[in-house]
């Protein structure tokens, strides 16, 4: 009995990581940069998501929907390494902006 019970928790601990992983996995350092995940639906097929709304995730006018697992994860990558880029990028013009802010301060003393 005890057997038939951790052989049961296992698939269970299986089956929520499998889940977890699809999902997106656990957040990094940055996880405001990982925002979209991707899930299996019951047709088989894969679809991204917006991991904050739950919303199949749009690029180019296109709803990620229907596709294979290797296109969701290439999909779902390529969306986070966007707004990864977009935030590193936006944080360096915020760091000029401030530099450049106080050059100017400095030149009025």
């Amino acid at each position: 009995m005890n057997l038939h019970n951790n052989d049961t928790e296992r698939v269970r601990d299986a089956t929520a990581l499998g889940t977890w992983e699809n999902e997106g996995g656990a957040p990094g350092r940055h996880s405001v940069d990982h925002q979209y995940g991707r899930r299996i639906e019951t047709d088989r097929s894969w679809t991204v998501y917006h991991v904050f709304t739950g919303v199949p995730a749009q690029a180019d006018g296109q709803i990620m929907t229907g596709l294979s697992r290797s296109a969701a994860t290439e999909d779902m990558g390529s969306l986070n390494r966007r707004n990864e880029r977009r935030n590193r990028d936006q944080g360096t013009l915020m760091a000029r902006a401030q530099l450049a802010r106080c050059s100017v301060e400095e030149c009025r003393r």
